[in-house]
């Protein structure tokens, strides 16, 4: 499976629990960068951050047969990040996503917002 094909399942994982504000950043072209893709989106609070993240693997897992390589930030549910190395999905709450602000530090990117989001 590709890295594209992951990273929309990835979404469909986000949009399976109502991620809000979820979009695709197309690292493939920036010099330097860490993965392929970044799939972004923000929970409502930190039970429903822990559910979205929940969702892509269960996506994941089910669709690719693919298991994250590592995981982060589940035990304090501001940030998680899901990272299968050519796809890593970040799941914020709204004032961490604002903080890091990954949308600007990669400005290089190729950004797509996922419509029908919440």
């Amino acid at each position: 499976m590709n890295s594209e094909e992951l990273s929309s399942i990835v979404v469909k994982g986000m949009e399976e629990k109502k991620a809000e504000n979820i979009i695709l950043m197309d690292l493939r072209e920036v010099k330097g960068a860490v993965s392929d893709f970044f799939v972004i989106c923000s929970g409502t609070s930190n039970t429903h951050i822990q559910s979205i993240a929940e969702s892509i693997e269960v996506e994941t897992k089910k669709t690719s047969k693919e298991a994250p390589w590592k995981k982060e930030g589940f035990s304090n549910r501001e940030w998680v990040l899901i990272d299968y190395v050519s796809v890593v999905a970040h799941v914020f709450d709204k004032e961490k996503r604002n903080h890091y602000a990954l949308e600007d530090l990669w400005g290089d990117a190729v950004i797509t917002e996922m419509v029908n989001n919440s």
